[in-house]
């Protein structure tokens, strides 16, 4: 019964909702005829025809501030740190000296390396006299030819004793060298990740890291569309050109120009995109690696452009559009937009000269509206009673 009964009330309740719903259209479609807002309605709007023109501007690409040159400084023998000869963020030179690993393991081996081959020196001295000593009795047939050939191969097996000898000498030699560790290049070192004491193991303890900072670079990705116009700015590059810059927000502006430096080698095919690297002065070490920046690019090319108001351009999800007036309707265009000139931007690409675009009225124009570019029709007279 409880069942039945609360199925009756949702029956009720959704007559209620469909009558509600049908008087609602009905009241629409009575207020349409009584002269009301009427969607297909001409909407009254202002057209302009799409113009090329020139234009002096400067376009905004994301960049990144990097070291032309960074290494990482490792430890090449295990040891224990004895000494550090800098201060973190220092400049330094090259062949300054950095680091000392403790050398006293390595420089006794280095003697006892340099005894052995004295000792392998002195065998080869004897096997020398015994070789000569040997080939004289022969001459005069006192020995066996089979002792001459003994004394021979004693002598061939002292000459590679004293190589080897050497040869263990210069690479106890090399370990000794690496107890220290100097500048690979002039530069910036950044914070020291051991300190006085720390042990260290050839080949895998990260002591610090060292990148040049003058001059520095700056990284950029360019469309594959924009790739001829930058090659062709790094041909015409001549000096005093203030074609490139860079800033830090909307006041920062980098004292110094820079210049292309260099075109990457490929177009990255997930992306589409191509890196340059541009080149700045950095004598006052005003810039460090890692920096984030806007890269200014300025274009006083006389070539005539498409330019059009801003206010005309509608976004829709991250993408640009604009109303083209066709035959009397709207159609909406898909733009992509280059950088803005005072109230007007350019558009790269998705319209043509002489084209019309809505300017005025945007907001109540859809796809498919019917244009009015004259004057707005005027209302209809209320009714008197």
């Amino acid at each position: 019964m409880r069942h039945h009964l609360y199925n009756m009330i949702q029956a009720i309740i959704l007559i209620a909702i469909l009558s509600f719903v049908l008087s609602l259209m009905s009241a629409c479609n009575t207020k349409g005829q009584q002269g009301g807002w009427d969607p297909n309605a001409p909407v009254a709007v202002t057209t302009a025809p799409v113009k090329l023109q020139a234009a002096s501007y400067t376009e905004t690409y994301p960049g990144t501030v990097v070291a032309l040159n960074q290494v990482e400084l490792r430890a090449q023998v295990s040891g224990f740190v004895t000494a550090i000869y800098f201060k973190d963020g220092d400049h330094v030179r090259q062949g300054q000296q950095l680091y000392s690993i403790d050398a006293q393991l390595y420089a006794a081996n280095y003697e006892q390396a340099q005894a052995n081959v004295n000792v392998q020196e002195t065998n080869l001295l004897k096997a020398q006299q015994d070789a000569e000593r040997y080939h004289n009795l022969a001459k005069e047939d006192a020995i066996a030819q089979q002792q001459v050939d003994y004394a021979d191969a004693a002598l061939a097996a002292a000459k590679k004793q004293v190589e080897a000898a050497k040869a263990a000498v210069r690479g106890v030699q090399t370990s000794v060298k690496y107890t220290t560790i100097t500048a690979p290049f002039d530069g910036t070192i950044g914070i020291s990740q051991v300190k006085v004491g720390a042990a260290v193991t050839a080949g895998v303890t990260l002591l610090n890291t060292v990148s040049t900072d003058d001059p520095m670079a700056v990284d950029f990705s360019v469309d594959q569309k924009e790739i001829y116009r930058f090659a062709r700015l790094e041909q015409t590059a001549k000096a005093g050109d203030t074609t490139f810059s860079i800033a830090f927000g909307k006041t920062d502006v980098y004292p110094h120009h820079g210049h292309i430096s260099l075109l990457d080698r490929a177009v990255d095919p997930q992306t589409g995109t191509l890196k340059v690297r541009l080149e700045f002065p950095n004598k006052e070490r005003l810039l460090r690696a890692g920096m984030n920046c806007d890269v200014l690019v300025g274009n006083a090319s006389t070539a005539p452009v498409v330019l059009i108001p801003y206010k005309a351009v509608t976004e829709q999800l991250g993408e640009f559009f604009v109303y083209v007036a066709d035959g009397g309707k709207a159609s909406q265009r898909k733009v992509h937009l280059g950088a803005q000139v005072g109230t007007d931007v350019i558009v790269k690409d998705g319209l043509k000269e002489g084209e019309s675009i809505v300017t005025e009225g945007v907001q109540k124009v859809h796809e498919g509206s019917v244009l009015q570019t004259g004057a707005p029709a005027a209302a209809p007279a209320a009714h008197k009673k």
